[in-house]
């Protein structure tokens, strides 16, 4: 994850993220951290996370997450639905010929 830099102030402790563009969102997939741009990733856009060449006519992609937001913290993803993505959310994704 990114590093992090704690400074103590009178009123408490103040945690700053360093090297994190703002909007950016840092997800573990497959085990590797992976940062994405946008809150709501496609399944499409998980699966090209895992794989970069995906293929959707070759093969399927077995998503599933968990660490994710409140009503969603976790399930499955299939072809034509979206999720709202979180800091250290969870992908496991695995890929399977077609049959």
């Amino acid at each position: 994850m990114a590093l992090k830099e704690f400074k103590n102030m009178s009123a408490g402790t103040v945690e700053e993220k360093q090297g994190k563009p703002p909007n950016s969102y840092e997800l573990i997939v497959n085990g590797r951290e992976k940062v994405v741009h946008q809150k709501k990733q496609t399944y499409r856009d998980i699966a090209k996370l895992a794989y970069p060449d995906a293929d959707f006519e070759k093969f399927q992609y077995t998503i599933t997450y968990f660490k994710g937001e409140h009503d969603h913290k976790e399930g499955d993803l299939v072809e034509g639905e979206s999720v709202n993505v979180k800091d250290g959310m969870v992908f496991n994704v695995r890929r399977s010929d077609k049959s």
